[in-house]
């Protein structure tokens, strides 16, 4: 029914049109307007509330122009229109409103505003899916082990926690992080995995990332009471390591082998940063790394008390007045401090001179030139294995 009352009025209005175009009865602006209109809403009709409202806004403005003396019969025509359309005109403005009343806008509208607009709603969001940069001295932990346990050991101070939206964020333990900043007052954002990338620079961050203060070597001054044990303390102590990822690698098998502390030269090594801790698993935020300004003076303090000094060496060292041993044959019977060197160079001439055993670890066969060592994590893991194996069979 709709239809075939479209079609009728199309087709007088076509009649219409062209009884009309003869020269001296109206203008053809007039006539391509009624056309166009006619045609687009007809082509469209789900969007002919907007059409109505640009032929209003259109017939209004043609209303407010002054009527041209020499065309009366356009100004009577166009005075019909205004009468017939003058209670379809939408009303923008009353006389008496105020000025500012006229700019005041739902939520639901400046939602579908935002919504209209990427770049405004993108920059809302990236507003808040960025870290604060209000808050002085922070960095990034990202991982889900080094959060966790930045969280729950509390040597950090947290300022936000980034988690990526998606289905990621309902797995165990990104719900295990989420837990543990909402109990601590810790605000949680869901942001994209682009964002996360940007945080972490590119690394692994496994969907969350952790505004918090970073963290420093200890001293001696911040050393709290020692725990005390029946085993044989061991020490570890490291002397110019630059590479993060052996760092965190460190760490983490001293921790698990349980080493007693861990001690750093501060000269020429890389610091506490979140590629050790993603790197450790999280260990750096649960293991104390005291730094020294000088190792030597504290060896030597230490040599003092009772404590000896174990060195390390490759399988082809050199010949010195120090004794070498392989670490199979080694029996730790008193307090020690195991010095491991860093990339490349070793330990240097200072430490080696204060040591008072070498150990190696003999290799399982023959091996080529320049690849006779091992990385020094690697070591260090083989080193502290073995040490604290002889301390278990000597108790």
């Amino acid at each position: 029914m709709w239809i075939f009352s479209v079609l009728h009025q199309h087709k007088l209005l076509s009649v219409w049109t062209r009884s009309l175009q003869k020269p001296g009865l109206i203008s053809r602006g007039g006539s391509q307007f009624a056309s166009y209109h006619f045609t687009a809403t007809l082509l469209c009709p789900e969007d002919s509330t907007a059409l109505k409202r640009r032929r209003r806004v259109s017939i209004a403005s043609s209303v407010q122009r002054k009527p041209v003396a020499s065309d009366g019969w356009q100004h009577r025509e166009r005075s019909g229109q205004s009468k017939a359309w003058k209670n379809d005109i939408p009303v923008l403005q009353k006389p008496n409103q105020r000025r500012g009343e006229d700019n005041r806008v739902s939520s639901e509208l400046r939602k579908l505003c935002i919504e209209d607009f990427p770049a405004d709603r993108e920059r809302q969001l990236k507003q808040k899916s960025t870290p604060d940069s209000k808050v002085e001295n922070y960095e990034i932990v990202f991982g889900i082990a080094p959060c966790v346990l930045a969280l729950t050991q509390g040597r950090r101070k947290a300022h936000k926690l980034f988690v990526k939206d998606g289905e990621a964020s309902l797995r165990a333990s990104m719900l295990k992080v989420c837990e543990e900043a909402h109990r601590r007052g810790v605000h949680i954002h869901r942001v994209s995995k682009k964002d996360l990338d940007k945080m972490s620079s590119g690394r692994v961050h496994q969907g969350v990332c952790l505004q918090a203060s970073p963290l420093h070597y200890l001293t001696e001054n911040s050393d709290s009471a020692p725990k005390r044990n029946n085993n044989t303390p061991l020490w570890l102590v490291l002397e110019g390591i630059q590479d993060p990822m052996n760092l965190g690698a460190i760490l983490r098998s001293a921790y698990f082998l349980g080493v007693d502390r861990v001690a750093s030269s501060l000269r020429s090594s890389c610091p506490l940063s979140p590629v050790v801790s993603k790197a450790s698993s999280g260990v750096m935020e649960v293991i104390g790394v005291y730094g020294y300004k000088n190792l030597e003076d504290m060896l030597r303090s230490k040599v003092e008390q009772g404590w000896q000094v174990v060195g390390t060496v490759g399988a082809e060292a050199e010949q010195s007045n120090i004794p070498v041993t392989q670490c199979s044959d080694f029996q730790m019977t008193k307090p020690t401090l195991l010095l491991m060197g860093g990339e490349g160079e070793g330990l240097s001439k200072e430490l080696l001179s204060l040591c008072q055993t070498l150990l190696t670890i003999p290799a399982g066969r023959e091996l080529f030139p320049g690849i006779e060592s091992l990385n020094v994590s690697v070591a260090t893991g083989i080193l502290l294995h073995s040490l604290l194996s002889s301390r278990r069979s000597t108790r």
